[in-house]
């Protein structure tokens, strides 16, 4: 296993753990923790673009100027997202399982079985295969997770294109992001969590589902 891998999987867990007391806070002493811990990640989150747009040279920024502004809104739509749709932490589980089931379905079974690139110019890792394993794998867990609580296996199929718009929406997120990276000439927004960049890298997933998920409660 490389570095990297070893990097990615402990800081995966420590983030699992974290979540999970997030979780008992929540239910457990009715603090809300979900609610909390979301906006300090989205603003995180933002004051990592600002820290790379204020290192991106001026030609790029001339260039890509209202790239940026726009994906800055979009950043700061997830910021008002997240302080409404985090009021219903159940909301944000299901949100965290399709895209976790998403996002390690697409690097797992992508890496397995390889295949043609997405759109290699803006993620050279990123496969047709994986997308498609992801999709399945983040809807199969959505639907599992519903027949679990009891809902009935109906309802639960019923769900099915929550899961597919979701794990869709967060995988284009991922490549949204890509390309704002592309385009600034860097690897990573941050280097806060060893093994998948910064906050803006890891939850990248989130900049179109969260949002979508705030306006179906408008």
């Amino acid at each position: 296993m490389s570095k990297n891998t070893t990097q990615r999987v402990l800081v995966g867990t420590i983030m699992a753990l974290i979540a999970g007391m997030v979780g008992v806070a929540e239910y457990h002493w009715h603090f809300p923790a979900v609610r909390i811990l979301g906006i300090v990640i989205v603003l995180m989150m933002i004051l990592e673009m600002i820290s790379c747009v204020k290192r991106t040279q001026i030609a790029t920024l001339k260039e890509h100027g209202i790239s940026f502004a726009c994906f800055f809104g979009l950043l700061f739509v997830m910021l008002a997202a997240i302080n409404s749709v985090g009021r219903h932490p159940e909301l944000i589980l299901q949100l965290l399982l399709i895209i976790c089931s998403a996002d390690i379905g697409g690097w797992l079974f992508g890496r397995m079985l390889g295949g043609d690139k997405m759109w290699e110019r803006l993620s050279a890792h990123k496969t047709w295969a994986g997308q498609i394993a992801g999709i399945i794998c983040a809807t199969v867990v959505y639907v599992a997770y519903f027949i679990l609580l009891g809902n009935g296996i109906a309802y639960a199929i019923d769900m099915i294109w929550v899961g597919i718009s979701i794990a869709l929406l967060s995988q284009y997120g991922d490549l949204t992001a890509s390309w704002v990276k592309r385009k600034m000439g860097i690897k990573d927004f941050g280097n806060i969590l060893p093994g998948h960049g910064g906050m803006l890298d890891r939850f990248d997933g989130w900049i179109y589902a969260l949002p979508l998920v705030w306006l179906t409660m408008l």
